[in-house]
């Protein structure tokens, strides 16, 4: 006779011996990649004396009157780039990631503009920034053409997948009473992506803020270039004040961002 305790017991568990092994395999490989790449304990530990001492140099922060309008002429561009960017990406986002929503178009139409979307993706932004500073000169033009072409990928792939998961019944009763095809994606599409391409869209205009620095140390305008000749000049007591400028922007960044997601909820 069945014993009713042993019945209503949960089964054993089970040990997953593919995951455990490929666990240690992982941790076994990871050792051995920080051997032969010269990861070591005292390169660490000196690391952290090292990086002590240059935090203690950059204390306290330079804000004498020329500094701090040299800071403002570099964050000014970076601000400028990013806006500009992120207008230009969003804008070009919109077509492209309805081409390339694979529920509302053709394969001979999707495929092309997914793969466009993959090469804006493909590369850092730093490294597209080197491309286009070689191409149009040293400059805020090439920063706006490289995150522009990475507010493209991002936006442009998101808002793809955000069509592709939208309920298809609201479309079909749209064509079904005879409207042309801009009031099908007015109406049937973009009612239901709207709140999450607002939330794509004010996370990029962050993310290019942040990429504008980074941009900047290539040559491509903004206060990146400022912080590399501060790198340069060893003028850490600026690099500081430039740091906190950002951090600065940054913060009121986040909340307007989160103000303007409350209009969209």
């Amino acid at each position: 006779m069945t014993d009713p305790a042993a019945a209503a017991r949960p089964p054993a568990f089970l040990p997953n011996w593919p995951a455990r092994l490929a666990w240690l395999a992982l941790i076994v490989y990871s050792f051995y990649a920080a051997s032969i790449l010269d990861v070591t304990w005292e390169r660490f530990l000196l690391g952290i004396e090292n990086g002590i001492r240059f935090i203690g140099r950059m204390f306290p922060p330079d804000t004498g009157t020329s500094k701090l309008q040299l800071l403002a002429k570099g964050l000014y561009e970076s601000i400028e780039m990013a806006i500009i960017a992120s207008a230009l990406g969003i804008v070009l986002s919109l077509p492209i990631g309805l081409l390339a929503a694979r529920n509302l178009m053709p394969a001979w139409i999707t495929w092309p503009m997914r793969l466009f979307i993959a090469l804006c993706r493909s590369f850092h932004q730093v490294i597209i920034a080197i491309i286009f500073v070689k191409a149009v000169g040293f400059g805020a033009l090439a920063g706006i053409l490289a995150l522009t072409v990475a507010s493209i990928g991002f936006i442009g792939k998101l808002f793809a997948e955000a069509i592709e998961e939208i309920s298809l019944k609201q479309v079909e009763a749209i064509r079904a009473t005879g409207a042309p095809f801009m009031s099908v994606i007015a109406y049937g599409v973009l009612p239901q992506v709207l709140t999450r391409f607002v939330g794509f869209a004010t996370y990029q205009v962050d993310s290019n803020l942040r990429n504008s620095n980074m941009v900047g140390l290539v040559g491509a305008g903004g206060i990146g270039g400022t912080m590399f000749a501060a790198f340069q000049r060893f003028d850490f007591d600026f690099l500081l004040t430039i740091l906190l400028a950002i951090i600065a922007v940054i913060m009121v960044s986040e909340a307007l961002q989160n103000q303007i997601k409350k209009l969209y909820q």
